[in-house]
């Protein structure tokens, strides 16, 4: 037998670490706003202080979020004005990203909020329930 199909025989009979598995998240929230008053509560730091975080701070493309016990920084990675922004946290691994997504109905004029979030799978049910508590934070400051 080979060099090389020792290694590969000896590869095969490691231990496998148990991982989390990522898990995409999507919520969808209706609100009684605009895109542009929407935008603004999820783009600026005031806006994010209203429902996010108890305090939030920018630094160009870094943002700060800070809670009463912890803080976590995130990197802007992207946003289309009165449309979109996306966020990935930098004290975890890449992929574990969020966004926010405005949709409005043409024909309705309903605005909706789609929320995009990665997280472990085992953690899931916790991320969607934190979500809508935070969102239920968000509609009364908008008055929605």
């Amino acid at each position: 037998m080979s060099i090389l199909h020792l290694l590969i025989k000896s590869i095969k009979l490691l231990p496998i670490k148990a991982e989390f598995r990522m898990k995409e998240i999507k919520l969808e929230f209706n609100l009684k706003t605009s895109p542009a008053v929407l935008f603004s509560r999820i783009s600026n730091p005031s806006g994010l202080a209203e429902w996010f975080a108890d305090n939030v701070k920018f630094d160009g493309k870094i943002v700060s979020f800070y809670w009463s016990n912890s803080s976590q920084q995130a990197e802007i990675l992207m946003t289309v004005p009165d449309k979109f922004i996306s966020f990935r946290w930098l004290d975890m691994d890449p992929g574990y990203e969020f966004s926010f997504d405005i949709v409005k109905d043409e024909l309705t004029g309903d605005v909706s909020l789609i929320i995009t979030d990665n997280v472990d799978d085992d953690d899931a049910t916790d991320a969607k329930n934190l979500w809508s508590s935070q969102v239920a934070k968000l509609k009364q400051a908008i008055g929605s």
